[in-house]
């Protein structure tokens, strides 16, 4: 009897913590879905849209629980989206770009975001990198006139 109870109280525990990583990990696969609308918004080079989006992830990362993520890793974050976007140029908004996609990336490799995997993407144009949801190169950094610039540099699963 001690042992079903002991197995139990194992199970539950189990439970608890699978239901606050999901939790966890629901927070920030939004954020990342965030991070997706500024990236196509750029890839666009639609200036209106790519600063709406990066409000967009402004929001998400401030609703996100200190206890999840780091509030030294949410205020990077928030800060290189606010510059984004406050920015009223694309090109403006690409140059902090740079940065919001190099702490994305290393916040992605902490957390399950997605079933399907993520691709980190390199342009060396612009020596600079992006995730995506998808292996076909669409480029946040120079937009219409080279969006197959790039490769895909590694996955995450």
């Amino acid at each position: 009897m001690k042992k079903y109870i002991i197995t139990a109280a194992f199970s539950l525990f189990s439970i608890i913590a699978i239901s606050a990583q999901s939790k966890k990990d629901a927070q920030v696969t939004k954020l990342y879905q965030n991070y997706i609308a500024i990236k196509s918004a750029l890839a666009s080079d639609d200036a209106d849209k790519t600063s709406k989006a990066a409000a967009e992830f402004i929001k998400t990362a401030s609703a996100i629980d200190y206890k999840q993520v780091s509030e030294g890793n949410l205020n990077i974050l928030r800060k290189d989206a606010t510059a984004i976007s406050e920015a009223r140029t694309i090109n403006a908004q690409r140059e902090t770009f740079f940065n919001l996609s190099d702490n994305m990336i290393a916040l992605t490799k902490q957390f399950k975001l997605s079933e399907k995997p993520i691709y980190v993407q390199y342009c060396p144009m612009a020596d600079g990198s992006w995730l995506s949801d998808e292996s076909k190169i669409i480029n946040p950094y120079y937009g219409k006139s080279m969006l197959s610039c790039g490769n895909v540099k590694s996955t995450i699963k």
